[in-house]
């Protein structure tokens, strides 16, 4: 499968479109309409112009309130569009920024970030954001952009639960999500991170300690499928009863974002 890049960013970490993938009814998920990233604090006027391009009419920001009150992201010159997010937390501390001194960075990272995955499936928060992100996916035109911090946790997830739902394979469902790995722009969410980790840590990081805290794992996403899938004995009947995903929304959103 030929996939667009990345686009190419200087202040934005992980943005790209999440579109472009085959779905089991011989299908592809459109291009050019579903967007995601990291927060866009540090976008330069570049990055913006690039953005503005795009056609995005909705943005979906999965931080909460203390998070976006402390990291306001800039936005394109003139952006007439919505931005949607919740009027409260949405995690606990961003799990990137929290680190244990006492604990390898490394050890620390995957068993926090596991906690952060096996949590999530019942946030009352994110089921309400990942409801409210999937219905207004078919209720507004235009591209859309979905966000967190780094773009690759809460944000990884979102992207996950749309693949799903139009048909995308599990195995590629997987290769969308690790493909945060591959972005080019690591440094930048390096550069927004890793002074806090360190301070915390009260060492510097070298850059494999640095990648295993930064990046996503298989496991994070497999935990999330498993408890949200022991909730409702499967993800289509988390989808349906938690997230609230009835045929009448599966089948618009089938119906706009494969071709």
């Amino acid at each position: 499968m030929i996939r667009d890049a990345f686009l190419d960013t200087q202040g934005i970490h992980n943005f790209r479109d999440y579109g472009g993938w085959k779905t089991r009814g011989g299908g592809t998920v459109r291009t050019g309409l579903l967007y995601r990233s990291g927060h866009h604090v540090e976008a330069t006027d570049t990055d913006l112009s690039a953005i503005a391009h795009l056609g995005i009419h909705t943005v979906i920001d999965l931080r909460g309130q203390s998070e976006r009150s402390a990291h306001p992201c800039r936005r394109v010159e003139g952006f007439d569009g919505e931005v949607v997010f919740y009027d409260g937390e949405t995690t606990s501390s961003p799990p990137h920024m929290d680190i244990d001194p006492d604990m390898a960075a490394s050890d620390f990272a995957r068993e926090r970030m596991l906690a952060v995955y096996t949590r999530m499936p019942d946030n009352p928060a994110m089921i309400d954001m990942f409801g409210r992100y999937l219905n207004i996916l078919v209720e507004r035109e235009g591209a859309s952009l979905v966000h967190c911090y780094a773009g690759k946790d809460r944000t990884g997830v979102a992207a996950t639960m749309l693949l799903h739902i139009l048909g995308v394979s599990e195995d590629d469902q997987r290769r969308e999500f690790l493909r945060t790995n591959d972005s080019p722009t690591f440094d930048v969410l390096a550069r927004q991170s890793l002074p806090g980790i360190e301070a915390r840590l009260g060492r510097k990081l070298d850059e494999g300690a640095a990648k295993d805290l930064l990046g996503v794992r298989e496991e994070y996403l497999d935990r999330y499928l498993e408890i949200a899938s022991q909730r409702h004995g499967s993800f289509d009947g988390y989808l349906e009863r938690a997230i609230g995903v009835d045929d009448a929304l599966r089948d618009a959103l089938i119906a706009r974002f494969v071709a």
